[in-house]
């Protein structure tokens, strides 16, 4: 497995294992009100889930071309 691709499905374990909490802890119980930050982090959190698809695509592009 090349470094880009493991560095992809890291960033993808992390961003889907924040949006299922943010999902069960803070947004379905009750609880104080939801911060601006935490909607920052939440779209963060996506945004770190597309670059690593993006990473695990563009590795199996790589490989397929004969690249490292």
């Amino acid at each position: 497995m090349s470094r880009q691709k493991l560095v992809g499905w890291i960033l993808i374990a992390v961003s889907v294992a924040y949006v299922v909490w943010f999902l069960r802890v803070r947004l379905f119980e009750p609880g104080p009100a939801l911060e601006k930050k935490e909607w920052v982090h939440l779209i963060g959190s996506v945004v770190i889930f597309m670059l690593g698809t993006i990473n695990v695509h563009l590795a199996a592009q790589r490989r397929r071309r004969g690249g490292a």
